[in-house]
């Protein structure tokens, strides 16, 4: 597919609507995917191990699991991705991502294999959407409860990645400069 269509606001939650928003501001999706791989390595790559697992506050995550909450959600989105634009109707269960982060043993990993750990899943979920057809990625089901479109999840893994980086960028990075 050459481009992804911007979804309806019938085939999201309300509670994407940022993610949505943040995706399409990026304007090619497609080519996103890819870009922000490049964004995330330049932004956190050149960060000791030490400086990753800063946190902003006690009750926040470190910069560590922030990138493994966006390793767990690249996953999970693209799982949903999968079976939707397959046209699979089960519904499909939400995920919580307090008790992923917690259980991800984050701080103890290194940043450059976190880092990596991204950019091959990202890259090989890039590959699959740049060759989803029109009608699957039209396709509709349901995840958390609530009916998503597979286009939909398209933007969504892009805007949540801008979420996070535009956290990143405005709270953690110039704290620990």
């Amino acid at each position: 597919m050459k481009s992804i269509p911007l979804p309806t606001t019938e085939e999201y939650a309300p509670f994407y609507t940022d993610y949505i928003q943040r995706a399409q501001a990026k304007g090619d999706v497609i080519a996103a995917l890819l870009q922000q791989i490049d964004e995330m390595n330049s932004a956190l790559g050149h960060l000791s191990d030490q400086q990753a697992r800063f946190r902003i506050s006690a009750d926040d995550w470190s910069i560590k699991e922030i990138v493994s909450h966006l390793i767990d959600a690249e996953r999970v989105f693209s799982y949903r991705l999968l079976r939707i634009s397959r046209k699979d109707k089960t519904p499909l269960p939400g995920f919580e991502q307090d008790d992923f982060v917690r259980e991800s043993g984050a701080d103890e990993l290194a940043l450059g294999d976190l880092l990596s750990e991204f950019e091959y899943l990202r890259r090989a979920n890039a590959i699959a959407i740049k060759n989803i057809s029109e009608e699957s990625a039209a396709q509709v089901g349901t995840a958390s409860g609530s009916a998503v479109s597979a286009r939909a999840l398209i933007h969504m893994i892009v805007g949540h990645v801008e979420h996070h980086m535009a956290s990143l960028r405005e709270k953690y990075l110039p704290a620990i400069s």
